[in-house]
């Protein structure tokens, strides 16, 4: 059983050989970076070495999956925004919002055509090209409620979730335009499953934000595509909300360590989980048995689609990315 067909064996829930081992978001490291003699700026412009550093954990650290999206910039590069590529250790960031009002936004004719975007499509279709059917390639976007925070600003827009919900609506049905016509291209190119990133926690708004505001167009966005399309991301406690995720039509959710194991599990009914390695103490500051030990109890719990929480901070040693293979049995 090749990691495609395992990941597929268990989004079908049939039985596979082993949990599998995915990466929804980043999994780039400035280790991984050296060893193939890339800065980790030129990668988000370059098809080539992005899809060198896409398939290196797959080839070296045990991952079943290859994700070449590495930052949560590609979209508002493509608009014009004002962009800090980051450097060794430190991801891209979009400097300053482009839009004020919604009437400001036109999406672009030629948005598939511009420099950020055809990199990544060019990517996918290398990683399709070299590896066949034998790994799943994840593809990414932004959500709506994500490209609003990002295009319009983080305090304005949520400002306006609360006293002008129509206002911060027509914002979000616009940029839904985006996230639908760049997850067809990401298909078309050779993604498998597309991950849909959109940051609507508890830290930034209520349940019935989401249901009233957001969920509307996540059902749309999902009923555009096939089954077992989409991985929907979210970061920090999400489990106040993660039922109306499921009832959205997500097949899996990319879910945090901030939620209790149980809980979350117990809140999500069929949609199925993939999860939650901590970053930012497990990873990055612990040992390897410490990585070992938490991916196991993670399997204990039912997860058959283990990942790490969120994207992997730059810093991560390799071989704490391995022990998440040893304990998923990917790597001898």
């Amino acid at each position: 059983m090749n990691a495609r067909e395992r990941i597929e064996a268990i989004l079908n829930r049939n039985v596979c050989d082993r949990p599998a081992l995915i990466a929804p978001v980043s999994n780039a490291t400035a280790e991984s970076c050296r060893q193939l003699g890339l800065s980790f700026q030129d990668v988000h412009l370059d098809g080539e070495k992005a899809a060198a550093l896409a398939a290196y954990p797959h080839e070296q650290l045990g991952f079943d999956s290859m994700m070449p999206y590495f930052s949560i910039v590609l979209e508002g590069a493509a608009l014009g925004a004002e962009i800090d590529w980051g450097g060794p250790y430190t991801m891209p960031s979009i400097r300053k919002p482009l839009f004020s009002d919604p009437d400001e936004f036109v999406l672009p004719a030629d948005f598939l055509d511009r420099p950020p975007i055809t990199a990544l499509l060019d990517t996918i279709r290398l990683l399709r090209q070299r590896y066949g059917d034998t790994a799943l390639i994840l593809g990414k976007v932004l959500g709506p409620w994500t490209l609003a925070l990002h295009l319009y600003g983080m305090e304005p827009f949520l400002i306006d979730t609360v006293l002008q919900p129509a206002k911060a609506r027509t914002f979000m049905e616009q940029f839904a335009g985006i996230t639908r016509l760049f997850a067809e291209a990401q298909l078309a190119a050779g993604a498998d499953m597309i991950t849909l990133a959109d940051h609507i926690t508890a830290d930034l708004s209520s349940p019935d934000t989401y249901l009233n505001l957001l969920q509307p167009l996540h059902r749309q966005i999902i009923q555009t595509f096939p089954a077992n399309t989409f991985i929907l991301h979210c970061c920090g406690n999400t489990t106040d909300r993660v039922a109306y995720f499921a009832d959205a039509g997500f097949p899996v959710f990319h879910f945090d360590s901030k939620n209790k194991l149980d809980d979350i599990i117990r809140k999500t009914g069929s949609m199925q989980l993939t999860g939650a390695v901590n970053n930012p103490e497990t990873l990055l500051f612990g040992t390897v048995e410490d990585v070992f030990q938490q991916t196991r109890s993670l399997m204990a719990a039912g997860i058959r689609l283990i990942s790490p929480e969120c994207a992997i901070p730059l810093q991560v040693k390799n071989v704490n990315l391995q022990a998440i293979a040893r304990a998923v049995g990917s790597l001898d």
